[in-house]
């Protein structure tokens, strides 16, 4: 690896490109064969964490809330995104704080879950309600390996999550539970094994195959887990959600 900005990465790590890339279109394809569409941005070299488009921005309603990385060699991706985004017809709107998209931005029924306290700040989760003027909720993030919301919870419908309590604040865990009194809950094992980097479309579920536990408890609710392994891009620090930018 070039460098290393969270966790999971170390410039020693050795990445079997060839393998990178067939899990990623592996991805693709299992989107694809579940009837969802799949857009691509091109590459820009140098670049290597575009691949995890879902830091690119915040898509609702046809709005797009753009990105402002807090690592340094993230920062030119934002030009590269805003270009694709206007191509493709959407207006952008900068943020002024930190913020680092779906990675830390989660519609959640009715409200926005906001994570903060590795990367996307409190100010800008202020932008994003006043930009959408939907509620948003901020979540205070504590366990470094989980620096992204998105790595620590993810929205199965309009109605419910998944998420592992330890890796939020105790106020915060307090107020997932208020908001979320049935949500599925993770264990550490499975949390660590991306399990919570998924993407549901409401019933079928994409999620890492190592998050057994994880992948009986949707079973037993009624959702179709549908495993797919991104076991080289997890030693980036992302997974199949973080791969994954979602156009409402």
């Amino acid at each position: 690896m070039r460098y290393a900005i969270n966790p999971w990465m170390r410039e020693d790590t050795e990445v079997d490109t060839d393998l990178a890339q067939a899990q990623w279109e592996t991805l693709i394809r299992t989107y694809r064969d579940h009837g969802h569409r799949v857009d691509h941005i091109e590459p820009v070299p140098g670049l290597p964490d575009m691949v995890f488009a879902a830091n690119s921005a915040l898509v609702l309603e046809g709005r797009v809330f753009g990105s402002r990385f807090h690592a340094p060699q993230r920062r030119p991706e934002q030009l590269a995104y805003e270009r694709w985004f206007k191509a493709a017809g959407f207006d952008v709107h900068p943020p002024e704080s930190v913020c680092e998209g779906e990675g830390d931005l989660v519609p959640a029924g009715p409200f926005v879950l906001a994570g903060t306290g590795f990367r996307t700040t409190r100010a800008a989760h202020q932008e994003v309600q006043e930009f959408f003027g939907v509620p948003t909720v901020s979540l205070l993030l504590v366990d470094p390996y989980f620096y992204h919301l998105d790595t620590a919870l993810f929205v199965l419908d309009d109605q419910n999550i998944a998420y592992y309590p330890e890796a939020f604040s105790p106020g915060s865990r307090e107020v997932l539970g208020r908001l979320f009194p049935d949500a599925l809950i993770a264990t550490r094992d499975d949390a660590m094994a991306f399990g919570l980097n998924s993407v549901s479309d409401g019933r079928h579920v994409f999620v890492a195959p190592r998050a057994t536990g994880l992948i009986d408890q949707l079973t037993d609710r009624g959702y179709v887990p549908v495993p797919v392994d991104l076991s080289e891009l997890h030693k980036a620090g992302g997974g199949i959600k973080c791969c994954t930018q979602e156009i409402r």
